[in-house]
């Protein structure tokens, strides 16, 4: 069961009581493609933010030259959505503005789908010390922001870093209602993503 009118034009966010089948995924991307982001400005996450929800987690995930090529790798390949009960899909998508995804999450004995678009990226996927990218939510997500991955090198330790940035606030009424939730799940996200990414870089999840 889904909640919203699944249609191009007035597409909203989705909870369903069972995991939703994989065309019903490719649906609501197929939708998404048109819609346009729910906050403003692009950027945000970069900037001092008042009267939002920043959070933001900075863990050592690797040293050396080797492990930022794989921490690099595994951003490509949205590793640090490998933890069980959120999903990126499609896992193919490109980490390059424009591309759109939708972000499947399982929690309190229901799944969501919600939609966002990748805004910008930091650095290059072939040299540099610097990777990374941010999206941003689409009308059809249940909250409204942008999170930005990266990761990067200190130049000091020669440690490879990983940075998962957010700016926040709830969209809908069931976010609204259950905000403690939320956050709790934000929080769990932030700390499962970096041993995501630990995984990853120690070739364990490649």
């Amino acid at each position: 069961m889904a909640t919203g009118r699944l249609s191009p034009e007035r597409l909203q966010f989705m909870f369903y009581i069972h995991r939703p089948s994989p065309h019903a995924i490719e649906r609501f991307i197929d939708g998404s493609g048109e819609l346009p982001l729910s906050y403003g400005p692009i950027g945000l996450v970069r900037s001092p933010t008042v009267g939002r929800d920043v959070d933001e987690v900075v863990v050592a995930i690797g040293r050396g030259a080797m492990d930022f090529e794989r921490a690099r790798a595994a951003l490509v390949a949205w590793k640090q959505f490998d933890i069980g009960w959120v999903e990126l899909c499609p896992r193919t998508a490109p980490v390059e503005p424009g591309a759109v995804v939708a972000v499947l999450i399982r929690h309190l004995g229901f799944w969501s789908l919600n939609g966002c678009r990748v805004v910008y990226g930091i650095g290059d996927r072939d040299r540099g010390t610097r990777f990374g990218f941010a999206y941003g939510t689409l009308t059809n997500h249940a909250e409204a922001g942008e999170e930005l991955f990266e990761v990067f090198v200190n130049p000091e330790s020669d440690e490879v870093m990983y940075r998962i940035r957010a700016v926040s606030w709830p969209r809908v009424t069931l976010t609204r209602l259950g905000y403690p939730v939320t956050r709790w799940l934000q929080a769990r996200f932030r700390r499962e993503s970096a041993e995501a990414m630990k995984r990853a870089t120690n070739g364990h999840g490649l």
